[in-house]
């Protein structure tokens, strides 16, 4: 009976329990800002390290090219053969090789113009009408004539859209070569009515046409250890990966047409006059100004002719991943010496007439700045030149080569909006020799890594050779509109580059906004210069990822930059910080009534017994007050006893005497971490400036608070008062508050 009974009773105590304890809260997994980034990393390997470098089993390929071109300038069409020399580095062997075939990009009914949404526009202009409906699709992309082996057998392939597969018959193993040649052809296009990254601009007044010739051969794809083949379709946003070798080039073109390409003009005397010759020989001397070689007088007796001759232009370029050229009878040509260490490099500039004056005065005089800014912050520039090309509606780079818009209206007058963003463009696109061209990211995965980190080095560039030009992006404010945007047209910079909506803001804006954000804020200039150059030297003539980046920035300074990267790069977070409460307070010998039972924890184990010094919270006129006649150590007999038995007389001469008692708590609406900058206002008109690392989150993803004990009363407290930390609502930044002005007002 006795079992029976507590049967009986047991259930009930269970539900009784039941109904009295509070479920158990559930586990949680680790949010917090500051961890580390294991879970976005790719693991280090013997080919790259956990510090950014290089590992020692680090390898790439090499893809050396001989090619012979010719331009059909009345057809406008571009014919080429090519032998391909490729050697494995790799640990691996090759069953096939992959090329790019990027003219195929613009074919018709290509997956990249099926692959765009379309809607109607119900007002065109009479152009944009006749383009869009009635004109039928010229025809263009790469037409492939033969494929040959180095026996001259046809070697089998297979083009899938921008991307062909040369079927190997056998293997190609590591550390072997193979050679191949290719012969095709393709109509180019006129780039200011269908688009694209080059091609040919009309002067419909003259008849002539200038071009910029890129992309013109199938080039190789990178093979490494992080994707195998890069075999990524050409969409027409993500630019290019490509091997580095050597390329010996041949163009042949009207014999009235000038001609400057990547590399070295190898057969100057024949294809430029005696004088011409004398006048480069000149600009090899000249470093504070340009030497016009191909005079504007020249230039225009030339555009008159179209010569029906042909004549034969030779370059050579070493160490380079890519080819371009610029070709026309319109071109005047200038040049002058930059100083690189103990050798010199060729700053020049190719433009017809309606350029001038503003290119025969600027452009040449940019480049060289360019090389020079940039060599100070990453590694001396190697290449022998760097051309500037006039291509109006253009803004695009190549080794040693690239093609910039703005000119001067009819009248040669030339607005600030113009010429800066001319001095821009010269200085992004030159600057591209250094990133992407030299060190050799993947820009068809992650154009962040060269547009980003160009835009940043041109801010650079910008501001060292004027304080005052109107840079877009780089300083942080600049980037709010972006930051502060609808999340639904938000990507992570680590996006595909295909896959990004606003891709100006995003590739380019944010990176250089972030990277400008750790040299001034985060990190200083000292620590992040060093970091940079470090990686830039690490990784000139090789292929970087992300992974190498962010490791390299944190080894080569010592700063945890984890939180950075994950936020800035890896989320869509934007900055708020703002200030949530300011209590203040003053000294008195006797505690209220709500301070008379506190317990002042002692160490690890205990409590202090006192005598305390109280600190009163009370409102303005309270403190005011207070601090009126404010408590001298002398006339507080405990402190008084406590400071000479613990102080020296030199130490006790040096003592401060706060009257006024400030507790800040900081608030971050904003998901994005960052230190807080803060300018306090005296009433006597004196400021002081304090810097919060950004670990002071680290505990609380949410608020922190600061103490300051002063001698002068606050008069306000301003975050971010030179807006340095992209935040992106200034209205909680200010105590007491501070109505700020819309746009609209």
């Amino acid at each position: 009976m006795k079992k029976l009974s507590l049967l009986l009773i047991f259930p009930a105590i269970l539900l009784a329990q039941e109904k009295t304890v509070a479920p158990r809260q559930q586990g949680k997994y680790d949010t917090n800002k500051f961890s580390q980034m294991y879970d976005l990393l790719a693991t280090p390997n013997m080919f790259r390290t956990a510090s950014g470098a290089p590992g020692p089993a680090y390898y790439q390929q090499q893809a050396d090219y001989k090619i012979d071109i010719e331009l059909d300038d009345k057809n406008s069409k571009l014919s080429g053969s090519e032998v391909i020399t490729y050697s494995n580095n790799s640990p691996d062997s090759l069953e096939y090789l992959w090329i790019q075939l990027d003219q195929n990009q613009a074919k018709a009914n290509t997956q990249t113009s099926l692959a765009e949404g379309e809607k109607i526009s119900q007002v065109l202009p009479l152009e944009g009408f006749s383009t869009k409906y009635l004109k039928k699709n010229l025809e263009r992309g790469f037409n492939i004539e033969t494929v040959k082996d180095s026996k001259g057998n046809p070697m089998s392939y297979t083009i899938n859209e921008t991307m062909m597969r040369i079927n190997l018959v056998t293997p190609l193993k590591p550390g072997e070569k193979i050679s191949l040649a290719i012969k095709w052809w393709y109509n180019i296009n006129n780039y200011r009515k269908e688009g694209g990254r080059s091609g040919y601009e009309l002067f419909e007044k003259d008849g002539n046409k200038l071009y910029v010739i890129a992309q013109f051969y199938p080039r190789m794809a990178v093979y490494n250890d992080v994707e195998g083949w890069q075999n990524m379709q050409f969409w027409g946003g993500g630019e290019f990966a490509l091997p580095f070798g050597n390329f010996d080039v041949n163009i042949t073109v009207p014999a009235d047409h000038v001609i400057d390409a990547t590399g070295e003009l190898t057969n100057r005397s024949e294809v430029f006059t005696p004088e011409q010759v004398k006048r480069y020989e000149q600009a090899q001397k000249s470093f504070d100004k340009p030497v016009v070689i191909v005079t504007q007088a020249e230039a225009e007796v030339t555009e008159k002719g179209f010569s029906e001759k042909k004549k034969t232009w030779k370059f050579s370029a070493k160490n380079v991943r890519d080819f371009g050229i610029a070709s026309s009878r319109k071109f005047i040509y200038d040049a002058m010496a930059v100083k690189m260490g103990n050798r010199v490099v060729m700053a020049e500039s190719v433009y017809p007439k309606e350029a001038n004056p503003l290119w025969g005065e600027t452009s040449t005089m940019v480049v060289a700045h360019t090389l020079k800014s940039y060599s100070s912050h990453t590694f001396e520039y190697p290449y022998p030149k760097a051309v500037s090309v006039s291509a109006e509606d253009q803004g695009m780079e190549y080794p040693m080569i690239c093609w910039n818009y703005g000119r001067p209206d009819e009248n040669g007058k030339t607005s600030k909006e113009v010429k800066n963003g001319m001095i821009g463009v010269v200085i992004h696109e030159v600057g591209h020799t250094f990133f992407p061209m030299i060190v050799n990211s993947d820009e068809r995965q992650w154009t962040w890594m060269d547009e980003g980190l160009n835009s940043f080095l041109e801010y650079l560039a910008e501001q060292e050779l004027d304080p005052t030009f109107p840079s877009r992006r780089g300083p942080a404010k600049n980037i709010v509109p972006y930051m502060s945007g609808d999340q639904k047209f938000l990507e992570p910079i680590m996006s595909n580059s295909e896959t990004i909506q606003q891709f100006g803001n995003n590739a380019y804006g944010k990176p250089a906004t972030g990277l400008n954000i750790l040299r001034e804020v985060v990190m200083g200039r000292e620590l992040f210069d060093y970091a940079f150059k470090t990686y830039a030297n690490r990784w000139k003539f090789k292929h970087p990822t992300p992974e190498d980046f962010f490791r390299t920035m944190e080894d080569a300074s010592a700063v945890d930059l984890d939180w950075f990267f994950r936020g800035w790069f890896y989320s869509t977070d934007f900055v708020d910080i703002g200030i949530k409460d300011v209590k203040q307070y003053y000294v008195s010998e006797t505690p209220t009534a709500d301070l008379k039972d506190v317990k002042v924890k002692k160490g690890r184990f205990g409590f202090e017994k006192g005598p305390f010094v109280y600190l009163v919270s009370g409102d303005n006129t309270e403190v005011t007050a207070a601090s009126k006649k404010p408590l001298k150590v002398e006339d507080f007999k405990p402190l008084a006893d406590y400071v000479d038995q613990t102080f020296t007389a030199e130490e006790k001469s040096a003592l401060k005497t706060p009257k006024y008692f400030y507790e800040v708590e900081f608030n971050k609406p904003g998901g994005m971490i960052m230190p807080i900058l803060v300018e306090i206002t005296y009433e006597d008109g004196t400021k002081d400036n304090y810097q919060y690392p950004a670990q002071i989150w680290r505990k609380s993803n949410d608020t922190a608070k600061k103490v300051y004990a002063t001698s002068k009363a606050i008069k306000s407290i301003q975050i971010d008062p030179k807006l340095m930390t992209a935040d992106i609502d200034v209205t909680n930044n200010s105590w007491p508050k501070v109505e700020v002005k819309s746009k609209f007002d």
